[in-house]
């Protein structure tokens, strides 16, 4: 049973939230007072990507759509931290580019060996010993852990290949990449028999490589739609040269010019940029050509538009080798293959204030608590002036600080909330 090659694929992932600090005093014989030892929460696991050069589609995305790393450990007495969460490493096919599902912008393309990290998890809250001042010795509060970041993503895979073997279904792109690589595709006479990219790596004397890939037949219409040519068209994308390879055997009646136009043409409407990328034009099935008429006006076409055309036939193996040359020489001209710059900006999260926080006063320090706070802190950054400010502003729009003078707060003192603490100012 032929296994479904699935190039796209949309997924929610959660990192963990930090554990809770803890409230515990010191217990021990003959000690009366031994003071707070609540320790710290542990940091919430992060979901982290990773290349996985065994993985060739997103097919292990398919049925599972949730992923979600571990929470942090709880605190704990005797000033034991917990133990932070374990980090989700999900592993995905070089050449995945991650998209926000909202706005479609990249947020990282997979096509390095570093892991990255997709979403952080959150902060284990503070236990009572880091309350303790001159003037509170027994802290009876702790905080609670923050919630870990969390996203809808699509992932996207667009195949890291040298070169890309275009052209109508049926020319002898899958044999032509048999013959020249060690890939293994299917072959056989009649059109639509590549339902996938295959990967090949094609060597050329000296130690010189470079990786083709045969790209399921396009026709015309593809690029709105038709065929399978508008789900494959992505993986041609990053490839730095297209061998395009025609059938000159006139074995079904088609013109060769007519063809070579017609591909273009469905490039050019895919992508502008994707048409000017350079190409070696392949005339194969040259040993079973009928009328040498239709290789003469196929050539003579694609040269007064400044292609190279050679002539093969790839089940006789006749002229691969002087392809593969030419393909070798003009990969050396140009420039590697594309990586994607992330074009993702983090936004504020859009904050639901209607819930009121809890407040409540130990030792007198206002412990500011609450969901939609919890997120605010975990999604600002604080080493930032303008995300400091935004930050201000979202509180003082919810009305906490007209509460919390409608308490009696006075100038100097202590607000505590999660893992932030400052002095009250007017």
């Amino acid at each position: 049973m032929a296994t479904s090659f699935i190039d796209k694929a949309r997924i929610m992932v959660k990192a963990g939230a930090g554990g809770n600090g803890c409230v515990s005093f010191h217990r021990e014989k003959y000690i009366a007072a031994g003071g707070p030892d609540g320790g710290d929460g542990g940091a919430g696991g992060n979901i982290i990507l990773q290349v996985d050069d065994n993985l060739s589609t997103l097919m292990d995305f398919r049925y599972k759509r949730k992923y979600v790393a571990e929470n942090g450990v709880d605190g704990m007495g005797q000033r034991k931290s917990g133990k932070d969460g374990k980090s989700l490493v999900i592993r995905v096919p070089r050449g995945t580019l991650v998209r926000d599902l909202e706005t479609n912008e990249i947020i990282q393309d997979m096509s390095g060996d570093e892991p990255f990290v997709l979403c952080r998890g959150g902060k284990g809250g503070w236990g009572n010993t880091h309350f303790t001042t001159p003037t509170r010795q027994a802290p009876r509060f702790a905080k609670s852990g923050l919630p870990g970041e969390s996203l809808e993503v699509v992932l996207e895979l667009k195949l890291l290949a040298d070169v890309g073997l275009i052209g109508f279904p049926n020319v002898g792109k899958s044999t032509l990449l048999s013959v020249v690589s060690r890939a293994n595709p299917k072959i056989a006479n009649y059109h639509f028999t590549t339902l996938y990219p295959n990967l090949g790596v094609v060597y050329v004397d000296g130690g010189t490589s470079f990786v083709m890939a045969d790209i399921p037949g396009i026709i015309e219409g593809a690029s709105e739609g038709a065929g399978l040519g508008y789900d494959f068209l992505r993986h041609i994308d990053r490839c730095r040269l297209l061998v395009h390879v025609v059938d000159v055997s006139g074995s079904e009646g088609r013109d060769p010019a007519a063809d070579f136009d017609a591909i273009n043409l469905e490039l050019k409407q895919y992508s502008p940029e994707l048409a000017e990328r350079p190409q070696i034009v392949a005339a194969n099935k040259a040993d079973i050509m009928e009328d040498s008429s239709l290789l003469e006006a196929l050539k003579a076409h694609v040269e007064a538009k400044g292609y190279p055309l050679y002539t093969i036939s790839a089940a006789a193996h006749r002229g691969t080798k002087e392809l593969v040359y030419a393909v070798a020489n003009r990969l050396r001209e140009l420039p590697p293959v594309a990586v994607y710059a992330p074009e993702y900006v983090k936004r504020p999260p859009k904050v639901d204030m209607s819930q009121p926080l809890e407040i409540t006063v130990e030792d007198n320090v206002y412990l500011v608590e609450g969901p939609w706070l919890q997120r605010l802190i975990a999604n600002t950054n604080f080493g930032d002036y303008e995300s400091r400010n935004w930050f201000d502003r979202m509180l003082r729009e919810s009305g906490l600080f007209d509460r919390l003078e409608a308490m009696g707060i006075r100038d100097g003192d202590l607000v505590s909330m999660y893992d932030l603490e400052f002095e009250y100012q007017r």
